[in-house]
């Protein structure tokens, strides 16, 4: 097995879990969060779709301005069902497990930027910046676990089973 294989089989696994946990969120809850201080449902399920397309972005840029100084940023789609959500994240998958299938151990050594303001917040390989992002994903569909059971809604197996699936399923 390669580097390059296992990161594929890795997407493919963290987006069966994304899409098992999508597949919960209540429709027309975009607004909704648990605490003021808190992110909006809406968004935290936009990252948990769309952090595919981080991927795809660190394999095909050389770098990214999450807040360019012209105020330009990224067209994002504003999903407000679970199944736009789930179109969302099969897109993004899709395109990132295509990209990764067909990129270079060589191609993962070399660096990349993340940028805000035109200044470097973050340097590193795109392999390490992959394996945040894949990171962050978990993270983030973690929240959303919280957010689900916060709502009343059902928190799928995982990692494992759940209170309300008591399924093993990785």
């Amino acid at each position: 097995m390669t580097l390059i294989s296992n990161l594929v089989d890795e997407l493919d696994r963290e987006t069966k879990r994304s899409r098992r946990t999508l597949e919960h969120v209540p429709d027309r809850q975009r607004s909704w969060k648990p605490h003021d201080r808190s992110m909006a449902l809406g968004p935290l399920a936009d990252m948990v779709a769309m952090i595919p397309m981080w991927l795809s972005m660190i394999l095909d840029k050389d770098e990214l301005d999450i807040a360019p100084k012209d105020g330009a940023g990224m067209k994002m789609p504003q999903p407000d069902t679970s199944a736009e959500y789930l179109d969302v994240l099969d897109t993004c998958a899709a395109r990132a497990r295509q990209q990764l299938a067909a990129t270079t151990e060589a191609h993962l050594a070399t660096r990349w930027k993340l940028l805000a303001g035109g200044k470097v917040v973050q340097e590193a390989t795109r392999l390490e910046m992959i394996t945040d992002q894949i990171n962050h994903w978990a993270h983030h569909r973690g929240q959303m676990t919280v957010y689900l059971r916060l709502l009343g809604a059902t928190v799928p197996a995982l990692y494992g089973p759940s209170a309300d699936d008591t399924r093993f399923e990785l």
